[in-house]
């Protein structure tokens, strides 16, 4: 049952949430980069040690971005694992914006079937997962995780709105905003609403339903959205790649994950 998992998850991704926002508001943060050019930050690295040190205890492997992955010869054979973004958005964070996350996901025969997605700044934890729905609760301190039946459960915004469609901020390119004007051309510009954010939490307002479509035509790894997907699919979205059948897998030889759509049924 993923909710022997669902406590622990909470608190680890409660607590990365906390360390990074010491570096958030911090004076004069440091910004290195990766060979990819992609930045990276102290709080990355913290928020990553925190996660792991919370999941190790249950023996299940961990995929996260900040730390040394294993071959794939060994990951192969893992039947589950955690696959952890211990700062997503990391470009927003750097500007101080509101749009970033912790993503950790539990992966079970290359499938999410547990996802936690953390926004420290506006303190909302999303969860969901296989046999246990989606939800959404505010936490101002780490006793109210005890708490999580009480969250509100996803989706849970009301019918009767535009047509909305979910883009990226950081990484909105030319095939995305071809989509996107594709259905504004089948629905009417006027019948749409193109909602831009960062990080995971375009993953939240599918499952929230504040939104029907996101479609992905971009670069993103594995780590990225693989919690959003659980959130997302435990809301009563499908998420598939853009042929609209193939399922999205997990712990890949390749960790780049494919371009993919999520829809509202």
């Amino acid at each position: 049952m993923v909710n022997s998992y669902l406590e622990s998850a909470l608190i680890a991704a409660f607590k990365a949430g906390e360390a990074i926002m010491e570096v958030y508001h911090s004076y004069g943060m440091k910004v290195d980069y990766k060979e990819d050019d992609s930045p990276v930050t102290i709080a990355d690295k913290n928020a990553s040690g925190i996660i792991v040190n919370e999941l190790s205890r249950f023996g299940i492997p961990i995929i996260s971005e900040e730390e040394e992955i294993a071959d794939y010869d060994v990951r192969r054979g893992w039947a589950s694992c955690w696959m952890v973004d211990p700062l997503d958005g990391t470009k927003e964070f750097i500007r101080r914006e509101k749009d970033f996350t912790v993503n950790i996901a539990l992966i079970r025969q290359k499938e999410p079937v547990l996802g936690i997605i953390y926004a420290p700044v506006t303190r909302k934890m999303y969860f969901g997962g296989v046999g246990l729905g989606a939800f959404r609760m505010d936490v101002e301190k780490m006793s109210d995780l005890k708490r999580w039946q009480d969250a509100t459960r996803l989706p849970d915004f009301n019918s009767g709105r535009k047509y909305g469609i979910v883009g990226s901020k950081s990484h909105m390119n030319s095939e995305t905003e071809e989509a996107i004007e594709a259905i504004y051309r089948e629905r009417g510009r006027d019948n749409c609403e193109k909602i831009i954010v960062g990080s995971s939490l375009k993953f939240c307002i599918m499952a929230e339903g504040k939104a029907s479509l996101y479609p992905r035509y971009s670069n993103i790894m594995e780590w990225d959205i693989a919690a959003g997907h659980a959130i997302a699919v435990a809301s009563g979205c499908e998420m598939t790649e853009m042929d609209g059948t193939t399922p999205v897998l997990y712990n890949k030889r390749d960790l780049h994950a494919p371009f993919f759509i999520v829809k509202r049924k």
